[in-house]
């Protein structure tokens, strides 16, 4: 397994938060490629190849992009068409960057598969996964607004290959309660991504309000802050050491990518968590 870094974590700007990825000892970078600088619109042919070159010329990959649209995901018919067409050109800019890997959150997926919004989601993972497979690249949904098993069970009922899962240990843990280390059994072979994140649940909340909280931004931030509370790795619910050995059962090879996305000093909870990583993967640390 190798240890990568949300370079947007840092919050210093894409450059910059590149060679603070090879400082604190990353073996590749997730970007977020959405707004701004790398949205695939704001990005000429010349750009890309020259992001790509200033990775790789420091000895680093892309393990992924985050291509969230935020909102509520694909749960809104009339939004499809403006949002399957933006993750398609996101998945564009993930072959020109060098990497296969596209995360994201599609909304919450319901239970019960005769629930309206299950065909919904349906239709667009169809149509973008159908797009993937043409491009290889996966189209792979962040775990955490549903259990395990309802995710495995909406992943096989697509026709599409490249559909597939971004495994967040935290969000399991904070907002769903479900055990990071039996979701990666249930969806073992759809795992491509990970991302390394430790949280706290500290009161069970439905998903729905919580992701509704999220797309409309009808909770507050205190609200929200006594449903879950993200922390540094190790400590909270995650059992990293249980986590990472299921992680090596089923053969995982890929990234475990830090994501930060609270606290006031970014830099050192993730040079932190590397050395946290490190130390479990049984590497010498860096530096």
């Amino acid at each position: 397994m190798k240890i990568g870094v949300m370079v947007d974590s840092f919050r210093v700007g894409l450059e910059a938060g590149i060679a603070k990825a090879v400082e604190v000892g990353a073996q590749g970078v997730q970007i977020y490629a959405v707004q701004g600088e790398m949205a695939p619109e704001n990005l000429s042919a010349a750009r890309r190849s020259e992001i790509r070159r200033s990775i790789e010329d420091r000895g680093l990959v892309v393990s992924a992009l985050c291509g969230d649209l935020g909102g509520h995901g694909f749960a809104l018919p009339e939004e499809h068409p403006w949002r399957i067409e933006k993750s398609k050109r996101i998945l564009d800019l993930a072959v020109d960057l060098g990497t296969i890997v596209v995360t994201t959150h599609i909304g919450v997926i319901p239970r019960n598969p005769a629930h309206p919004r299950w065909s919904i989601l349906q239709a667009a993972c169809e149509e973008i996964g159908a797009y993937g497979d043409a491009r290889g690249v996966r189209f792979a949904i962040e775990t955490g607004p549903e259990p395990a098993d309802v995710l495995a069970r909406f992943l096989g009922s697509l026709a599409t290959r490249s559909v597939q899962v971004n495994l967040d240990p935290a969000n399991l843990a904070m907002v769903t309660g479900d055990d990071p280390v039996k979701a990666v059994r249930t969806l073992a072979k759809h795992i491509v991504h990970t991302h390394a994140k430790d949280g706290l649940r500290l009161r069970a909340v439905d998903p729905e309000t919580v992701y509704d909280a999220f797309a409309t931004g009808s909770a507050s931030g205190h609200e929200i802050g006594t449903w879950f509370r993200e922390v540094p790795l190790g400590e909270g619910a995650v059992d990293f050491d249980a986590y990472l050995a299921a992680l090596e059962s089923i053969g995982y090879e890929g990234f475990l990518t830090i994501e930060r996305e609270v606290g006031d000093d970014p830099e050192r909870d993730i040079r932190e968590a590397v050395g946290f990583l490190e130390t479990r993967l049984k590497r010498p640390p860096h530096g």
